[in-house]
């Protein structure tokens, strides 16, 4: 395996984005940009999308960084620098589980990364059909856009966990 310097992780809401990525940016001692709480403002407010592309250019320079967004229209600025790519690719029902779980936790409102809760019928039918709708689309930007960063397509939460327990292991 690669000496792992840049990740890029990505999934649908509720996949595990945020704890992976906490967990291998700790490894690799650099923060977590969560493109949720860059691209939203605390009104659900959109970041241009220029300025958006913008800004995911300026963090991909650094020589180490963890990324965790979905954000199709940008991903192939992520996967270009990539050394990692986690694709968490799990079952619909368990990211609504996990999107469940979350809004328990934090109670709605502003979580601890920045980003803001905004669950609507039109966010869970976006997760309920991601496999089907977007997954492929990711497939297709990775294969086009991730060169020879080493991608992992993690499907279950024990597969993550491993995956994740096996990445910080190399880094050590």
């Amino acid at each position: 395996m690669k000496a792992i310097q840049r990740v890029a992780i990505i999934g649908c809401g509720g996949s595990g984005k945020t704890t992976v990525g906490r967990r291998l940016a700790a490894s690799l001692g650099t923060t977590i940009t969560h493109l949720d709480a860059l691209y939203y403002d605390d009104e659900w407010n959109k970041l241009p999308q220029d300025k958006f592309a913008e800004i995911q250019e300026e963090l991909v320079a650094a020589d180490t960084w963890v990324i965790d967004g979905n954000y199709a229209g940008t991903l192939p600025i992520r996967l270009r620098r990539a050394t990692h790519v986690v694709f968490l690719d799990l079952p619909g029902i368990t990211c609504l589980w996990g999107i469940a779980q979350r809004r328990w936790r934090y109670r709605g409102g502003q979580h601890n990364d920045g980003v803001y809760d905004n669950i609507n019928w039109g966010f869970i039918k976006y997760v309920w059909g991601y496999r089907k709708e977007m997954a492929p689309r990711v497939r297709a930007l990775l294969n086009d856009h991730a060169g020879d960063a080493e991608v992992f397509i993690v499907r279950s939460r024990r597969e993550a966990n491993r995956l994740t327990a096996e990445l910080e292991r190399t880094v050590r």
